[in-house]
């Protein structure tokens, strides 16, 4: 459907004369005619349609198409503005848009700049909320176990409610009549596009709270999300998304109490508790103090009761135990008696065993040999033994200095002075190092001579050594024998 008001395009508009001398268009001038002809035309429209090919690009601009049972009309909604929709566009969902008509010349294609949109009907709009309620649910939002306790008695009550409404009010009233708690409003508009944004940062705001900063702004102990009666349309606010993930993630306990009792919005899924009215949540965040009063004083009066007849119980307990107890008077005669027998006895008892003690050490001590004595023998003893061990020891010096002597003597024997002394020289080069062999000098060489009674330094004179007759000489190679059929190996 579209609504809009018609006008008639003049052939004066496109500078036509109707004759054989036709101006000649480029295709932009004839597209920018177009447009401007039917922006001015279908300036506002306001068409129903159901959304198909929706895509969000990169920029932010959304795009999609309109259609019905028999046509179908391009849509753009541009990034500012699709900011600001109050529905969340998707394929399928019955719309109406408010916006103008206009032409993109690049494709020669009519299309409507959407301004405004919102759902067509009930039907939709409760499919659509179905729609959006499985998708939570599969993320968990939903989930039983992760359901909060709400506390008995909470000190600190948080509202997220308007100001303005009676909604505040009712539960102000109400938690006065019950119990009277300290009470913390985060105002917020509960309708409209600002709505869900303001509802959603409202409850992150109280759990932000860490209790610890100005006195006038604890933690509050228990949230309520409230809101008064009104159509599906109105409290569409409690169906977003942004709103129900900021409840399913509050760590304080919070109770949603959106419309009326026959009203169900999804937040009530997300929350901890669902009130069917925002008078409800309040007698579900405190007790009625007259009843815990009363309660505490039948509480006491049973325990006081309970008490006494416990200790009248036990009074006469005692007193039936006691009819049953023996003279103690007698008894402490009988024991007094004994013990004064047993006193005695251990007495007696004590003196002959000190006695028998007594005279068993002194005929040990008579037999203990005089320590005089046994010193006397053990230092005889000891010198004994000293004089074994000093000739011992001279014994094994003189047996070692002789073992020494004879080994002196038999390296003194291999030693290569005595060598020297038998005429022999000892020749050595460079660094000390012994020449044993003529093979090492060379003609100019410098060498030490040292013998028995000293050393002398001399020069190398003459050629080269040469090998003896006698010495080693060089295997001949054997002769290659052409007979050998073999060959050689070497």
């Amino acid at each position: 459907m579209i609504e809009h008001t018609s006008s008639i395009v003049h052939d004066e508009k496109l500078g036509l004369d109707g004759g054989q001398g036709l101006p000649v268009l480029s295709v932009a001038e004839i597209s920018s005619l177009l447009k401007r002809t039917v922006e001015d035309t279908f300036g506002q429209v306001r068409v129903q349609g159901e959304i198909s090919g929706f895509k969000r690009a990169a920029s932010g601009h959304l795009y999609f198409t309109l259609k019905d049972e028999t046509a179908v009309i391009d849509a753009v909604c541009w990034r500012g503005t699709a900011a600001g929709l109050g529905v969340s566009p998707e394929d399928g969902l019955e719309v109406v848009v408010t916006g103008r008509l206009t032409i993109y010349p690049a494709r020669s294609k009519y299309q409507i700049v959407v301004d405004a949109m919102e759902v067509a009907g009930e039907g939709a709009l409760l499919k659509l909320l179905e729609e959006r309620r499985r998708k939570l649910a599969a993320e968990g939002l939903f989930d039983l176990d992760s359901k909060q306790e709400l506390p008995f008695l909470p000190e600190v009550i948080g509202v997220v409610t308007s100001e303005t409404g009676a909604v505040f009010r009712d539960i102000l009233h109400r938690l006065s009549d019950r119990f009277p708690r300290r009470v913390l409003l985060w105002p917020v508009t509960v309708q409209g596009d600002a709505a869900p944004g303001e509802i959603a940062a409202a409850i992150e705001g109280f759990n932000a709270l860490d209790g610890k900063g100005k006195k006038d702004l604890p933690r509050p102990d228990i949230l309520i999300v409230a809101r008064g009666g009104g159509s599906l349309e109105d409290l569409m606010a409690f169906n977003e998304e942004i709103v129900v993930r900021a409840a399913a993630a509050s760590t304080i306990p919070l109770i949603s109490a959106v419309g009326h009792e026959t009203d169900t919005t999804l937040i009530d899924f997300a929350s901890d508790a669902r009130a069917p009215t925002p008078t409800a949540a309040a007698e579900m965040a405190v007790p009625v103090r007259a009843d815990l009063v009363a309660q505490v004083e039948d509480d006491g009066a049973r325990l006081l009761n309970s008490v006494t007849r416990l200790v009248d119980d036990g009074r006469r307990h005692l007193d039936a135990m006691a009819r049953g107890l023996p003279d103690l008077g007698r008894l402490i005669g009988d024991f007094s008696q004994r013990l004064d027998d047993w006193t005695e006895r251990l007495i007696n008892a004590v003196r002959f065993g000190l006695d028998g003690r007594r005279a068993e050490l002194a005929r040990l001590a008579a037999e203990i040999p005089n320590p005089q004595q046994q010193l006397e023998h053990a230092k005889g003893q000891l010198k004994r033994e000293v004089r074994a061990l000093e000739a011992a020891g001279r014994t094994i010096v003189t047996e070692r200095r002789r073992n020494l002597k004879q080994a002196s003597a038999l390296l003194e024997s291999f030693s290569y002075q005595r060598v020297l002394e038998r005429g022999f020289a000892l020749v050595t080069g460079g660094e000390q190092m012994a020449i044993d062999s003529v093979h090492k000098l060379s003609p100019g060489m410098g060498v030490s001579m040292r013998f028995h009674d000293g050393e002398a330094g001399a020069t190398v004179n003459g050629n080269a050594p040469t090998e003896k007759k006698g010495g080693p000489h060089k295997k001949k190679k054997p002769k290659d024998s052409g007979d050998d059929p073999q060959g050689t190996l070497l």
